[in-house]
């Protein structure tokens, strides 16, 4: 429990500190004090905005020290287990994270989901500030009929599943179908889209799971149709994306061209971004694609359309009740201009035959702990700036802040705000003074409740022994010899959790056996370490390439 020192806080007194002018940032590196009590900081998630967070701390306070608390067993959040596995190189953020994560000031903690294992209040006791940065773990619902059947899923979980996020493991879709529906028009969609229609054998170069793959490879899946309620001016896709699934091999676009009628003379006036956009769209929904175009499209045995205008309305019951067997979509017509244009229905209805439906529109996070305020309508925590309201030395970044919108680079500039407005707190004399216990008094609580250590191993690639932070002694990280542990290898002798020996010899994906947890390769061979047994947390999980 915060101490009661705290409750005459009032949230006008955090207005005395205001952010400086753009360009203006203060070097608090020159500014602290080394005379005071090095700020122990707890941060809770370790996706981008988590690092990013614990990365301007750092950086800008000299004694600073950060713990990361993730209730997964790895680091990364949607970095690791929300980027498409045939885009390695969105993910090579990770490196910097890494760096962050190297510093002797930094410690990950992993295995530990605050608000079940420990309460937001015991790390505000525990600690001087407090960053929540948990990012949105959840899914926006469709709210229909027929979204329980068997063949719906959400999109988010359908990504966890491909990447080998623990939780969504066990989500065994049936890809027997000829078509598949995607509700939603955003970047998360088209990634999904493409992975389903990707040939295998270009996937096995990618770090998708194994079991994924596998599934994949058995597909049946020739047709994917990507539904919106808007029109071509308002998708949420890229441009990158979009180019993306019209040069994917083995498929061809459907696009229908009334849907583009007058759009010409209307992109003139949109920014630039969206006006290129929709101009690919529209050459590609009007125009010839040449000979070489025509040969390719004759060739495809696979297609993927874009369905504009079209709101779901109810998902469709096979005759048995049992599955998925298509989507009742209103008609739609746009009221507004623009990007702030909204669907109104027009009372007409058409019915899309589908066997698999994964809903795409967006995520949302969800409250963390009773003692956090939470808006649930906006589905974010009340902040300002970071700060968050009426609850002084609590603070929040990332989607958790702002809403899931934006990329990673959004997210850090975002991120590194908030960081700016706890060390202006913090200088400014608003934050606990004395010593704080920091993880001590955290890993005391979670040995009382029986949660024991994250594992008997952790899986390092590329950081080699100084990266083993809580190794034993003299039995650091080692490379295993010749083919994976498991099935033969020095590290397996030295006790190490065995990885799946059927993946033995790729430079693909690991399994830490036991866990569920996924992990990419990208060198030649991994390398393990032992973790000494009672160490709640302590668990780390590292990937260079990933």
């Amino acid at each position: 429990m915060a101490p009661r020192c705290w409750r005459w806080w009032h949230w006008s007194a955090w207005r005395r500190t205001r952010p400086p002018p753009a360009g203006s940032t203060p070097s608090f590196r020159q500014q602290f004090s080394t005379q005071e009590q090095p700020p122990q900081i707890c941060v809770v998630g370790s996706g981008p905005a988590g690092f990013y967070t614990a990365q301007h701390l750092l950086k800008h306070h000299p004694r600073a020290h950060v713990d990361i608390y993730e209730k997964q067993l790895v680091p990364f959040g949607l970095v690791r287990f929300g980027v498409a596995p045939d885009h390695p190189e969105v993910k090579n953020v990770i490196n910097t994270f890494t760096q962050t994560a190297r510093s002797d000031r930094c410690a990950f903690r992993g295995n530990v989901a605050v608000g079940r294992d420990v309460a937001v209040s015991e790390l505000r006791a525990a600690y001087h500030a407090v960053v929540l940065s948990y990012g949105a773990e959840d899914h926006q619902t469709l709210e229909i009929p027929g979204e329980e059947l068997p063949g719906v899923f959400s999109a988010r979980a359908f990504v966890g599943w491909y990447n080998g996020l623990p939780e969504n493991r066990e989500l065994a879709p049936d890809l027997s179908c000829d078509t598949a529906a995607i509700l939603g028009q955003g970047n998360v969609a088209l990634d999904v889209a493409r992975i389903l229609l990707t040939p295998p054998e270009h996937l096995e170069k990618t770090d998708i799971t194994e079991a994924a793959l596998g599934v994949l490879r058995q597909s049946r899946v020739k047709t994917v149709w990507i539904v919106g309620r808007r029109g071509p001016l308002q998708v949420a896709f890229t441009i990158k994306e979009l180019r993306e699934m019209i040069q994917l091999p083995g498929t061809r676009p459907i696009l229908d061209p009334a849907d583009f009628l007058g759009l010409q003379d209307r992109i003139k006036e949109v920014p630039r971004q969206r006006k290129r956009l929709t101009e690919l769209l529209l050459r590609t929904a009007t125009e010839n694609p040449g000979v070489e175009g025509a040969a390719r499209h004759a060739l495809a045995s696979r297609t993927w359309g874009l369905r504009f205008f079209r709101s779901p309305q109810r998902v469709l019951p096979s005759p048995d009740g049992r599955r998925v067997a298509g989507v009742r979509l209103a008609v739609t017509r746009l009221e507004g201009v623009g990007e702030a244009a909204r669907a109104a229905p027009t009372g007409d209805t058409e019915d899309l035959p589908c066997g698999l439906v994964l809903s795409s529109v967006g995520y949302k996070s969800r409250p963390i702990d009773p003692s956090v305020p939470f808006d649930p309508k906006l589905g974010v925590i009340p902040n300002m700036e970071g700060r968050v309201i009426d609850v002084p030395g609590l603070y929040c970044s990332g989607w958790v802040k702002r809403g899931p919108t934006g990329v990673i680079a959004t997210t850090m500039t975002d991120s590194f705000l908030t960081g700016q407005m706890l060390l202006q707190d913090l200088k400014a004399g608003l934050l606990p003074s004395g010593p704080r216990p920091g993880y001590a008094a955290i890993e005391a609580l979670l040995s009382s409740r029986g949660l024991g250590p994250v594992g008997p191993a952790c899986l390092f690639l590329g950081l080699g022994e100084a990266g083993c932070r809580g190794g034993v002694p003299g039995q650091g990280c080692r490379e295993a010899q010749g083919e994976v542990a498991g099935s033969s290898g020095d590290a397996a002798a030295a006790g190490a959790l065995s990885l799946d020996p059927s993946l033995a010899g790729g430079e693909r994906r690991h399994a830490v056996r036991g866990t569920g947890a996924w992990v990419s390769q990208w060198d030649s061979a991994p390398q393990l370490c032992r973790l000494p047994a009672p160490a709640p947390g302590l668990g780390c999980l590292f990937s260079r390439g990933l």
